[in-house]
């Protein structure tokens, strides 16, 4: 019966349906507490009150548009990225900014150390929005700096995932608390297991310092992420910190996070201190558009801004991502890729941070090797870099990983970039790390156990739910 209610009722992907239904005829009582907790998706009014709040916020954009600045629109510097522009800007019916200076990091204490300096040039707000912040050596001192701020009277808002966030100790915010700060639990990790909600999560890594600079990559704010640790090593992973008008679009979007995981009377209205209308940087020229997703929207807006740069490549592709579990339409954009002539490279882990998803990766690598992808397997640590680089010109870097989670279930943030130089120290990096990588053969395929493969397929079956 509750089989039945699933694939008539709900309105979902066929592929995830028939996973449900394996979970059901494998683990029939344990799959249907299985599908109330990961299954059940938000609600509508879920989905209405986030599109809904997303509106309201970015309707302040309307007041920052300046033609005599020039610093948002949705023409290019290079004509020949108009379309592609076009494409990017309708996603989220957010511009193309100009004249932003971007600096790549992608060393874990460089990047802790560049965003605390930061923090401490504060003079009028800093909002935080992490998929994990947690309480430990390295938490505390960025939560000891925060407090500092706000009895300076510098507004702090910090917002994180609950569910992403383990090992937090909420008492510790205590005295920033106490100070003027404000914490707060993004909306779907609130009473998440009472809600049926443990599946949604806030994956996005974003911080606005007074509207002028900004944070978006990979790393999370917690030990793991800047030291070597026996588990995983060296934390390998991409960052970017952004002076420009792109920090206005990635300040509308906390904010509209923030508010529709606050009360009324906690809100933060749109105003114009909170985004960036500087002068331009005549010296920083490089085009940035921010697009972002989440379960709220149907659109996938993350799967479709990687599927349009694969398949409008005319030189290369190479991609960096922890979890490769691409669904049909980005094994697909692979294939057309392929078949074009274009070099495709992706670099994956050699080590889990989540077993089973690891699997499901192995599998997919293979799947991708039929096509003539080249898969190379990372030993320099644990790589967590979520890249995309496209021909010279055009990249990607933000939250969002090659995997079905990401292009469905998450909320997440990636900053596309129109600039050669920063395209070329991309693949410079991209080209240091394939000297601590091994590419992946078909003997290292035909010498995998059975029972490797076994888990590896049987991984695969659930990718669409994992």
């Amino acid at each position: 019966m509750f089989a039945l209610f699933l694939i008539f009722y709900r309105e979902r992907d066929t592929s995830v349906t028939w996973a449900w239904l394996l979970v059901f005829m494998f683990i029939p009582f344990l799959g249907f507490i299985l599908y109330l907790f990961f299954g059940l998706g938000l609600s509508k009014k879920e989905r209405y009150n986030i599109k809904n709040q997303i509106s309201l916020d970015f309707e302040s954009l309307d007041n920052i548009y300046d033609s005599t600045l020039q610093l948002y629109d949705d023409i290019p510097s290079d004509s020949k990225f108009k379309q592609l522009a076009y494409f990017m800007s309708n996603l989220n019916h957010t511009p193309l900014t100009h004249h932003n200076e971007v600096k790549i990091l992608v060393d874990g204490k460089k990047k802790l150390e560049s965003l605390l300096h930061d923090i401490k040039k504060a003079q009028k707000f800093i909002h935080i929005e992490y998929y994990a912040f947690v309480t430990d050596e390295t938490g505390m001192k960025v939560v000891d700096l925060l407090t500092e701020k706000a009895k300076e009277g510098v507004e702090v808002c910090l917002l994180y995932d609950e569910l992403g966030s383990k090992g937090v100790q909420k008492s510790k915010f205590a005295k920033l608390i106490e100070a003027g700060g404000k914490i707060q639990t993004f909306v779907t990790s609130k009473k998440a297991i009472l809600k049926f909600r443990v599946n949604y999560h806030d994956h996005r890594k974003i911080v606005i310092i007074d509207g002028k600079v900004s944070y978006i990559g990979g790393f999370n704010i917690a030990d793991q992420y800047v030291e070597i640790t026996k588990k995983f090593g060296y934390w390998r992973d991409t960052h970017l910190r952004i002076n420009g008008p792109a920090t206005s679009i990635l300040e509308l979007r906390f904010l509209s996070d923030w508010n529709v995981s606050v009360p009324e009377n906690e809100k933060l209205s749109g105003k114009l201190d909170y985004l960036y209308h500087e002068k331009p940087n005549e010296s920083a020229y490089t085009d940035i558009q921010i697009v972002a997703s989440g379960p709220h929207d149907e659109k996938q807006q993350i799967k479709l801004a990687f599927t349009k740069l694969i398949t409008s490549a005319k030189k290369r592709v190479w991609i960096q991502t922890p979890y490769l579990i691409p669904d049909d339409t980005i094994l697909d954009a692979f294939k057309i890729a392929k078949q074009s002539g274009v070099d495709v490279k992706i670099m994956i882990p050699n080590k889990p941070d989540h077993p089973f998803i690891y699997r499901a990766t192995q599998y997919f690598a293979q799947v991708v090797m039929k096509y003539g992808v080249d898969v190379f397997i990372y030993d320099g640590g644990f790589l967590h870099s979520k890249v995309l680089i496209m021909d010279d010109d055009v990249s990607i870097v933000g939250s969002a990983n090659q995997d079905i989670r990401s292009y469905k279930l998450n909320f997440e943030a990636s900053a596309v970039m129109y600039d050669k130089s920063i395209n070329t120290e991309l693949a410079h990096y991209f080209d240091k790390d394939l000297k601590q990588s091994t590419q992946m053969t078909q003997q290292m395929i035909d010498d995998m156990s059975i029972w490797l493969k076994f888990k590896q397929k049987t991984a695969r079956l659930f990718s669409p739910i994992m």
